[in-house]
């Protein structure tokens, strides 16, 4: 068995395609009308045929349930974030660092569909390395092995 990507129901999906295209420079691979792939293996649904296909009442789907989300990293993440400010993007809450040192964001589509950007692996190990820890100090604060902290700054 192969999996092929992640559907996600939108209710307007011109928005839907603009949000993904603007904020995460996605493109569009394939557009159904009611079925649109993007690039990354996302997949956006119109709310209405997604109802035909599951046979429910409109009522009975659940958006913003804060269960799940679409996981990016981002090589540029200042740039990344004054872009979320200038487009007054709905946030789940600001940046934050986790206990391993990467930084990440996550904020709402038009769907409150969560979605979280971080940096990236390699930019936290360079970061700390500019910050004078060494490779060993590195692989103790962001709790990975030495040669995954190698790898990543090849």
């Amino acid at each position: 068995m192969d999996f092929h990507g992640t559907l996600l129901v939108v209710s307007h999906m011109e928005k839907s395609k603009q949000f993904y295209q603007e904020i995460l420079n996605l493109q569009v691979v394939m557009d159904f009308g009611a079925n649109v792939t993007l690039t990354g293996g996302i997949s956006l649904q119109t709310q209405e045929s997604w109802i035909s296909f599951i046979g429910v009442k409109k009522e009975d789907l659940c958006f913003g349930n804060n269960t799940t989300e679409l996981y990016f990293e981002e090589e540029d993440f200042d740039a990344f974030l004054e872009k979320l400010e200038a487009k007054k993007v709905h946030l789940v809450h600001p940046v934050l660092e986790h206990r391993w040192g990467q930084r990440v964001i996550r904020f709402y589509d038009p769907d409150q569909h969560m979605i979280e950007v971080g940096e990236r692996m390699r930019d936290v190990c360079l970061r700390f390395l500019r910050g004078s820890l060494t490779m060993e100090e590195i692989s103790l604060r962001m709790e990975i092995p030495l040669e995954l902290v190698k790898e990543l700054l090849q």
